[in-house]
Parts: C-alpha cells; structure tokens; sequence
C-alpha cells in the first residue's frame, strides 16, 4: 500500500530530478501490406499506420495530464521494411519511407523506426535493395530512423555488411551535409538486435511480435543521481543497493503509463524498457552518475567498473518492478545527448577507445559520436566490426551510431538540436583496416552460441 511519503518523493522525482517516461512506442506489424506494385504497398502503409496509431498521441497527452508524468516523445516501430517490400518489384524503397514519414506526421509522432533489414547471416534481395536506399530515404525524410543488424551471437558477423555499412554511413552524411550529417543520427547498426526495443533510432517491430504493441522507455539519470548524494561516503555495496532501489521506483512509474495506455489504445502491453536514457539538460546525465559514485572525470580510471555496478543495479530493481522488462534496460552512453559526457570528452578524459571498453558493461554501444568528416569508409566499417565483436562474443546487444560531419576535425562541434543535443568532434586512430574489411566473408558464430 502506498503511503503519503511515496506519493511526495514521485512527485520530487518529476518535479526536481528530470524523472520521465522516455517514449511510448507502438509496434504495428506492416507484413500484410507487401504487395507487388511499390506505390499499393506504401498506400498500405500509410493507411495502416494511420489507422493503428490515430489516438497514439491523443492517449500521450492525457496520460500525461492526469498522472503528471512527463511523457517525452511518442513514436512508432513497424515491420522491418525489407521484409515487407521484399515482394515490391521497384529497385529503390525510398517511397516506403516516405510513406513512413508521411504516416508519422500525420498521426503526429516523433519518429517512425523500422526502415531496416536483418542481415546477420546474409542477404535476400528485399535486404539489398533496402541498404542502398538508406542514403536517399534518411535524407529526404524528416522523421524516419533506420537500422541494420549485421551479427548475432547465433550467427557470426557478417563481414560483407559492415564493409557496406561503412560506405551507407559516408553517403547519408555526404546527402545530409548542409544538415551537419543529420542523417547518420537516424541510422544504427546492431549486432543482436531486440525486436521490442522503444527507444529510436534503433526501433523495429520484430517478427515475433503481436499485431500492434505498446512497448514504453522510462529514464531518469537525474533521480539516481540524487538519491546516490544521500550516501556519500557509504560503500559500493550500499551505491548499488540505493541504486536498485531507485530503478525499482522508476519502473513502476512506466509499468502504469504503459498498462494504462494499451488499455486505452485497446493493444497488448508489451515490455518496459528501464535504460537510464540521458538528455543534453542539465541534471539528466549518466556520466554525472558515474561522477558522484566517485570519479574525478568520466573516461577516468574506474569508469569501466562504476558502470558496470550502475548497469547491472538497474536491471536487478526494474526487474522487481514489472514482469515484463525488455528493449535493451540498463544505462545508455551517448555522447551528444549526455551533458557530463560531452564536458568529458571535452576535458579529455573521454576517448572513443574508453568508450568502446564502457560499451562491453553498459547497453548498446557507440552511440551519437561525431566523427571528423574525412574519417574512410573502411575505418567506419572497422569500429562496426568491433563493436559487433564485443557484442557477439558476450551475448549483449551492442550498436554503432556515428556521426562523420563533413568538414568537421577535432576540436569543433556541431549542433543536433532537441534530444539529440550537441557533440565535440571525438578523434578516431589513424591506422588503417582497409585490408581486413575487404577481405568480407562472415566471421563464425562464437562456442558460446552452441547451447542447444
């Protein structure tokens, strides 16, 4: 039973300590709207999305009025689109995420996840046909993100793909070069995907998922930031605890939101995804976390295991919370979206190496780094490749998001806007991987993917 006291520190949370529902997703399945003809299929599309997903917004809104929860975003998850124009005979799949984007607008969500293909193994047709259409779609839509995942512990890493990838990620961001490569900010490439994630650029609706679902994303750095100052000077073991003890709190405040919003919406309730997502606003930072555990400077020594007590302490309390917790859960560490990474980065202490080591205890991976614009294709391709390693060999969900700014180097920055935020650029190793990432092929699934 609830007493006066929580009623008082839930509304602390959301008043003083940047608590929010992240995001309520709605995955729709779009596998009945292939069709031949590209211009029936995107027509499908649009009026499925439009249908499902009508009172989406409406619904957010007044959740938000009546509990007094901060809903940030609303946004929808479809069908991997190179599954569902596989069938199309058109060569390019610009027009289905224009369809996307024109279905997004309509309803008036965020974003629309899902212009992506899964090609861990290899590739159909519908998959090729859908990564040469990245560039093209990411620049002329406004709200549409893509994904490619490449590898799975069950599959290997396939090396033809992040070879490719490397050179789709220069290409948006020469198309989206008067927007400071905006568009490599909507693209994501993973190695184990998770087919009920809510969080963008990243979403899809997999496979295995129902007719149409409400995943929701709940955060809140800033809240365990605050109840850690209460225990200053206490040992880890006490930080971790008091970390539990806040995600199980916060979890709950996203299980009501979503529960009450698929019963509104008359869809199933799928998962909560508690990942401690930052924003660029002042007290709403997972680096500043990892500081008030008691490093000088995030990317220090000491970042790598503070982490991955944080990490691991959330996913222990939302599990208490709710059943059903799913997406990826756990602490996200993007740059240009996390105030205290980017003053790391820009004191010094924060690399893209440090980073990569943070991303084998943390969730996802290179996340939103800017790049300088002359960075090759095949050194883009590499950093792919070795973040899909560390995800591969020890069965986590890993991914790359970056953002190569053409006539940007080191030292400057550059301005995404809203919950993007803004990034230093991070330098990258000069040596070269040519000669490896044009060896392609499929690097074998590790030992540990034999567990039947």
């Amino acid at each position: 039973m609830f007493e006066i006291k929580d009623v008082l520190e839930t509304n602390r949370m959301i008043t003083e300590n940047n608590l929010d529902v992240r995001t309520i997703t709605m995955g729709i399945s779009l596998r009945d709207c292939a069709h031949p003809d590209i211009k029936v299929t995107a027509q499908k599309i649009y009026d499925k999305i439009t249908k499902k997903a009508e009172n989406l917004v409406k619904v957010g809104q007044e959740l938000e009025t009546e509990l007094g929860v901060p809903i940030i975003n609303k946004r929808v998850s479809v069908t991997p689109i190179a599954i569902v124009g596989e069938s199309c005979e058109a060569q390019s799949f610009v027009p289905l995420a224009k369809a996307l984007d024109d279905a997004g607008k309509t309803v008036g969500v965020d974003f629309v996840g899902g212009f992506s293909a899964l090609v861990d193994k290899g590739y159909t047709n519908g998959d090729r046909r859908l990564i040469a259409s990245i560039p093209e779609a990411l620049a002329e839509t406004q709200i549409v993100c893509s994904s490619v995942s490449v590898g799975s512990t069950k599959c290997g890493i396939n090396m033809d793909a992040v070879a490719e990838m490397g050179r789709i990620v220069k290409q948006t961001a020469d198309l989206t070069a008067d927007r400071d490569a905006i568009g490599c900010a909507k693209l994501v490439i993973f190695c184990n995907a998770v087919q009920d994630n809510p969080f963008m650029a990243g979403a899809f609706h997999g496979v295995t998922e129902p007719e149409s679902v409400i995943n929701v994303g709940v955060s809140g750095p800033g809240v365990v930031k605050h109840a850690l100052e209460a225990v200053r000077g206490a040992d880890v073991g006490t930080v971790a605890e008091t970390i539990k003890k806040t995600a199980f709190k916060i979890t709950r405040v996203g299980q009501l939101v979503a529960q009450e919003a698929a019963r509104r919406l008359n869809t199933q309730f799928g998962i909560i995804d508690l990942s401690l997502a930052p924003t660029p606003a002042v007290g709403d930072s997972v680096a500043h976390i990892l500081e008030e555990i008691g490093l000088e400077s995030t990317g220090g020594p000491g970042t790598t295991a503070a982490l991955a007590m944080l990490n691991d302490a959330v996913k222990k309390g939302g599990l208490m919370a709710s059943s059903y917790v799913g997406g990826l859960s756990g602490a996200f560490i993007p740059v240009s979206e996390d105030a205290g990474m980017i003053a790391a980065v820009e004191r010094g202490s924060l690399t893209l190496e440090k980073l990569e080591a943070m991303t084998c205890v943390c969730s996802v991976g290179l996340d939103m780094i800017a790049v300088p614009g002359d960075i090759t294709a095949q050194t883009i391709s590499a950093i792919i490749a070795d973040e899909a390693a560390i995800g591969m060999i020890n069965n986590k969900t890993t991914a790359v998001r970056l953002v190569p700014v053409p006539g940007k180097n080191v030292g400057d920055r550059v301005e995404f806007g809203g919950l993007l935020g803004y990034a230093p650029i991070i330098g990258v190793s000069k040596f070269k991987p040519d000669a490896f990432i044009a060896r392609g092929g499929r690097i074998p699934a590790p030992v540990r993917s034999l567990t039947n």
